[in-house]
């Protein structure tokens, strides 16, 4: 690298934004991600003995998967080669490959081929990379947000290993934010600047687990905080909010504030009062809260609370879970706030709680209670000759696909757990109950 060259790369990585300048080149800068990097693990081994086989890094954006790669390039003796798979197309690929081939053949070296957004290559383009990720000729390190079994051919994904990187948490991007703020050379500690701890937690909310984006809220802070008599910028709550375009609402997404809220939600959707649903579901949502989290919880109350009485409802939350997974937010807020108005609006019926909690109980006793014999699979001539499967009757042999017969153990014939409440589509299956197991006064039999 000649003198002009040398230049342009000072000037370019003066003039890079935060995020970038502060990439660790090494795992000693690298924060998060321990169960997959920390000292011992296997991907770090192999990183570092320049052993890599073919990864792929799935994760959430701002996790680390394109400072992982670059830590590859870093730390191996690999010729590092990185392509989007926004801007590269088939020709690209096959010209790195060549090169490969070449630097394998002249200089037996080793090429790291680094695809960032490997979900947005299609077929033919996965399909040019295959047969030389097989052969060595190119170790592949691909990068993506979304779930690779769905956007990763099969015959590539085969010849790779998935690591699964998971959201930053709030203390390691406090660490990051922190790091950025005092180092001289590549952050803002040049600048003086400082932040108070409100500030500081509403950044970190506000960032979504991304490190990238709030290095980037971070950088524009303070850039625009005027510098005080001593020369420090003292980066305040306000210049966050007006930097994001967003009011710091009163919510701590890890104390108190977080849990009243979410039971706040949780009771309201219980109560039938789809007015306060929303507005407790808006006030996590405004606040940053992880909207996953809600879409888990709305899964559970779409069983414990409404359950039996509505079995669709359960449905609609897994289908909120799965819009705010593909689409992300803020698109995915009005997800959540259907499956919430849905949940509260439905008729409810704790009885599938009740039901379970029963059996949880009932097992805890310690008893342990015998298959009967007629339920049992003879899968062997012994076992057929020992009575399993004897006088098993076949449901679908019967009149209405159904025959009486003894389904729990002999010690728990009799045992009610599940109680269909009186409300929306339990009604039904109280009515089939009936049919099915009462006949003159006759209750079920185990």
């Amino acid at each position: 690298m000649d003198m002009f060259e040398q230049q342009f790369e000072k000037d370019r990585l003066r003039e890079a934004p935060l995020a970038a300048r502060m990439r660790p080149s090494g795992f000693d800068e690298f924060v998060g991600q321990e169960r997959i990097v920390g000292k011992g693990r296997v991907l770090r081994k192999a990183i570092e003995s320049n052993r890599l086989p073919s990864i792929v890094l799935w994760g959430p954006p701002g996790s680390g998967k394109t400072t992982l790669a670059y830590i590859v390039a870093s730390v191996t003796d690999s010729f590092f080669a990185p392509v989007s798979a926004v801007s590269a197309g088939v020709a690209d690929l096959r010209r790195i490959i060549e090169q490969a081939k070449e630097r394998r053949k002249m200089n037996r070296q080793r090429t790291i081929l680094f695809i960032d957004e490997i979900h947005r290559f299609n077929k033919a383009q996965q399909d040019a990379i295959l047969p030389f990720v097989e052969d060595g000729t190119v170790t592949l390190v691909g990068a993506t947000t979304e779930n690779p079994s769905f956007e990763v051919i099969s015959p590539l994904l085969s010849r790779c290993q998935v690591f699964t990187l998971k959201p930053l948490g709030a203390d390691e991007l406090r660490i990051i934010i922190y790091r950025a703020l005092k180092d001289s050379l590549r952050g803002l500690g040049a600048l003086k600047a400082e932040m108070n701890d409100e500030a500081m937690e509403h950044l970190i909310a506000m960032s979504n687990n991304d490190a990238r984006a709030a290095l980037n809220i971070l950088e524009m802070s303070v850039m625009t905080t005027p510098p005080d008599a001593g020369g420090r910028r003292q980066v305040s709550l306000e210049t966050i909010e007006d930097t994001i375009q967003h009011r710091a609402l009163a919510y701590d997404k890890a104390g108190e504030q977080h849990f009243d809220t979410i039971s706040a939600l949780h009771k309201s959707m219980r109560g039938s009062d789809p007015d306060a649903s929303l507005y407790w579901l808006g006030r996590m949502l405004e606040a940053g809260e992880d909207p996953l989290y809600i879409a888990r919880r709305l899964v559970r109350f779409a069983s414990e609370d409404v359950g039996m009485a509505d079995p669709q409802a359960l449905v609609v939350a897994m289908a909120a879970q799965q819009a705010v997974h593909f689409i992300g937010m803020p698109e995915g807020n009005l997800a959540l706030a259907e499956a919430a108005v849905y949940l509260a609006t439905a008729p409810k019926s704790n009885s599938l709680y009740t039901a379970y909690s029963q059996v949880q109980e009932e097992i805890k006793k310690g008893t342990s209670q015998s298959v009967p014999l007629h339920l049992r699979n003879p899968v062997t001539p012994l076992m057929k000759g020992m009575g399993y499967g004897r006088d098993y009757k076949y449901a679908h042999d019967y009149d209405g696909h159904f025959v009486k017969q003894q389904n729990l153990p002999d010690g728990l014939q009799g045992k009610r757990f599940y109680t269909p409440g009186d409300q929306g589509y339990e009604k039904q299956v109280v009515e089939r109950l009936k049919g099915w197991w009462q006949e003159k006064g006759k209750e079920k039999p185990g």
